[in-house]
């Protein structure tokens, strides 16, 4: 018995120390290729350098094979270069030292789209419509927009000189560049005596604590019910998601979960201060491009049966980054970790580990999706971003209405009207009237905006396919017959959809008084979401029941 003890305890002796080097072997052999692969990828640069029959731009080389390689990799895993750090600080925190403007092209012109309010750009007198035509004494008119902005940004307290057309005119202004610090909430407002709404825009650097502070001040101004708004949010900073979550559930509840193939990337984060408000009923609007933080803010809420999610089903993006340095002050943002919320769940969508023929991340099947439960016994699945609780389908625009915008037309007119009339009533006050759709529509005559809807476009492929399958002479006359009966008229489309139409100026003409904060608050009455977060949170028992099944079947 003591025999076989002792060769069962040599047996599992030989195993482990066969396993460890087995690991040790492999772990060796892994260093070997890595350093085996870069000197040869090093001696090809310099041999590339020495024979190669053209000139090559080592850095530039350099970096397309970097990116070429992590293309291999996730969409998230990027090699930031030294000379690009200081765009990256500037996507992470919401700084930067600047004029504080967006700008953008139009009409084949260089422009200013959108001064932040109280800002340099804003407070010397730059308008939306400005075309740029110097920064300094660099003439900006075909640069790409990119260049300019890096020539508009620079150290606080600094001078820039800015020339721009305006009309006719040709001005100067001399802006002393500042700390520019971007607000994670553009806007917050009652929608009515009891509902309190927040946008929240982005994941930067104290949006927890904008977050916050709007909360308070909405709570201050009698708001009993709150929208939090994340549609269209990329995400951004962990904390500040958390800090979030931690405004509307107790203190110490967990958040979400990090889990990598190191150990440091294996992380419970919890709420870590009381909240503001557990009580309080909450909608949560998300889409579609509601992304990374966005969903642990709504999933979290979700699973805890905090909040009502309102909208379409969000990006899927469960995974987590950190960034890297490397040398010569080159960083890597990689990814380390997924993450999962608290009813255990990823909603990590595309697994970019395995691809399909062409290159693409695959999806996982419906199959495979494993159900998970919120606290009070809902259903919730994994792989798939947040579904919303309630789902309201995207808007869809007339194609006249996306031509007249993107050909930059209802721009273009209310460039004039902005100098035609020195103020306009509030944002939730002002309507494109009767009058000034007239003027808009007359003013459209002999400019171009044609389109084609997409019954023409059916058509149109209809007749190509009947055509290469030899259908054609068969069904000519059915096709003309069509044709005719669906040919769109511009102007019986801007009667049918009007409506639309004025809305999209009515957008245009808010942004020029109020900036992005008024174009916010103008849309407050029409958005169709909005209206169905309103519904649900005043009707106390349809807003329990959604969180609830248990109280739905009472």
């Amino acid at each position: 018995m003591k025999n076989r003890t002792k060769i069962a305890a040599f047996f599992v002796a030989l195993i482990v120390a066969g396993g460890l080097l087995v690991s040790f072997t492999t772990k060796n052999d892994k260093l070997f290729l890595i350093a085996k692969n870069l000197d040869i990828f090093a001696s090809l640069i310099r041999e590339l350098d020495s024979f190669y029959v053209d000139e090559i731009d080592p850095d530039e080389l350099v970096t397309v094979g970097i990116n070429a390689m992590l293309q291999k990799l996730d969409p998230y895993t990027t090699y930031i270069p030294e000379e690009e750090s200081e765009d990256f600080r500037t996507m992470t925190t919401g700084e930067y030292g600047g004029v504080g403007a967006l700008i953008g092209n139009r009409l084949g012109k260089n422009m200013i789209l959108m001064p932040y309010k109280d800002f340099p750009a804003e407070s010397s007198g730059l308008r939306i419509g400005d075309e740029l035509l110097t920064v300094d004494t660099t003439n900006v008119i075909d640069l790409a927009t990119s260049d300019i902005s890096a020539l508009l940004k620079g150290p606080a307290n600094t001078e820039v000189s800015v020339k721009v057309k305006r009309n006719q005119d040709t001005l100067t202004f001399d802006i002393t560049r500042r700390k520019i610090v971007i607000g994670n909430v553009p806007y917050y407002g009652m929608i009515n005596q009891e509902v309190g709404y927040i946008k929240l825009s982005d994941f930067t650097t104290n949006a927890g604590d904008d977050v916050r502070k709007a909360l308070i001040q909405l709570k201050e101004k009698g708001a009993k019910k709150l929208i939090l708004d994340i549609r269209d949010n990329p995400g951004g900073i962990l904390n500040e998601a958390i800090d979030i979550v931690g405004l509307f559930i107790p203190k110490g509840k967990e958040v979400v979960q990090t889990k990598g193939k190191l150990e440091d990337a294996n992380t419970t984060y919890k709420t870590n201060s009381s909240p503001v408000d557990k009580n309080i009923p909450i909608a949560v609007l998300v889409n579609e491009r509601s992304a990374s933080a966005s969903e642990i803010v709504s999933g979290a809420l979700q699973d805890y049966d905090r909040a009502v999610l309102v909208g379409r089903k969000t990006f899927g993006k469960g995974l987590v980054q950190s960034t890297v340095p490397l040398s010569y002050n080159a960083q890597v943002k990689v990814t380390t970790a997924k993450y999962y919320i608290p009813s255990g769940r990823c909603i990590q969508e595309l697994d970019y580990s395995h691809r399909d023929d062409l290159g693409n991340a695959t999806t996982m099947a419906d199959s495979l999706r494993q159900k998970f439960s919120t606290k009070n016994g809902r259903t919730v699945y994994d792989g798939e971003g947040i579904m919303p609780d309630e789902i309201v389908e995207a808007k869809s625009y007339a194609p006249i209405t996306y031509s007249l915008v993107a050909r930059s037309l209802v721009f273009e007119f209310v460039n004039d009207f902005y100098y035609q009339h020195e103020s306009i009533p509030s944002p939730r006050e002002f309507e494109v009237d009767d009058k000034m759709y007239s003027e808009f529509v007359n003013w459209l005559d002999g400019k171009e905006y044609d389109y084609i809807t997409r019954v023409e476009k059916t058509i149109e492929d209809l007749e190509a396919y009947a055509k290469e399958e030899k259908y054609f002479d068969d069904i000519k006359n059915e096709i003309d017959s069509l044709k005719k009966s669906v040919s769109h008229n511009k102007e019986q489309d801007l009667i049918s959809f009007k409506e639309e139409i004025r809305e999209a100026i009515k957008d245009e003409v808010v942004s020029r008084y109020y900036y992005e904060g008024g174009v916010i608050e103008a849309s407050l009455d029409q958005d169709a979401e909005i209206a169905k977060a309103v519904e649900i949170l005043q009707s106390t028992s349809e807003y329990h029941s959604i969180l609830d099944p248990r109280h739905a079947s009472k």
